[in-house]
């Protein structure tokens, strides 16, 4: 039997907008130091390897480094009060919700591989009404590795029911990119989401500016003629 090609989604800046809750749970524990809030518009230079890695460049930007300790500390409160609010400002991308459905209908599983921590994912999927699409959702705690190690992608595959040989990976980062390229798995970036070099100068497979133009984007990617990803 045939597997089923399995689409595999990041998901801050890829599936959905979460800038401005993610830079409103920073600014929060910056304020709580004393320190100045960074704009939401920083927001692309900041975003795409974890909390951790934001909280660290955050604190960094604003001329403060952080221990160890100190980092897990403020991951703790940060984490507490993001998800918190985790959907006041977050919101699916145009177009991302009728792509999902365009590609189960036509066979595809749906996976989701961030370096959100799991329970923070599955949660913000829920409050966005399609926790329930995807056969796996992978964050940076699910595995002993994350992105871009390639075992991230590989394991949400596996975890979805898929084969690497029958992937595709979308995102919106060099992260994701050095991902589905350690994996040996072609790359769709979005041209949108939190990256402060254009995506396209970061050598994924195709670009695409709309959710509308990924099912053909998919198909491309994928072996021509396959009985499971038809247009329509």
């Amino acid at each position: 039997m045939p597997v089923h090609p399995t689409i595999v989604f990041d998901l801050d800046g890829t599936l959905a907008d979460t800038a401005g809750d993610l830079m409103g749970a920073l600014n929060w524990v910056l304020r709580r130091d004393a320190i100045a809030p960074l704009p939401v518009g920083q927001a692309r230079s900041l975003l795409g390897a974890g909390g951790r890695a934001l909280i660290r460049r955050g604190y960094a930007a604003a001329g403060h480094a952080l221990s160890e300790k100190r980092l897990e500390e403020v991951f703790r409160d940060f984490l507490a009060y993001y998800e918190a609010h985790i959907v006041d400002h977050s919101a699916l991308f145009p177009g991302a919700l009728e792509a999902l459905d365009r590609l189960a209908a036509r066979g595809c599983g749906l996976a989701v591989c961030t370096n959100k921590m799991e329970h923070a994912a599955r949660k913000l999927l829920r409050e966005l009404g399609v926790g329930e699409r995807f056969r796996a959702i992978c964050g940076q705690d699910t595995f002993a590795q994350s992105k871009p190690d390639a075992r991230a992608l590989t394991g949400t595959i596996a975890l979805a029911g898929g084969e690497a040989a029958r992937a595709v990976m979308v995102g919106d980062s060099i992260t994701d990119i050095a991902t589905a390229r350690a994996a040996g798995v072609p790359v769709v970036a979005v041209d949108f989401g939190y990256t402060d070099r254009p995506v396209a100068e970061l050598d994924p497979d195709l670009v695409i500016s709309h959710f509308d133009d990924l099912f053909e984007a998919v198909g491309a990617l994928l072996a021509a003629g396959s009985p499971t990803l038809t247009s329509g």
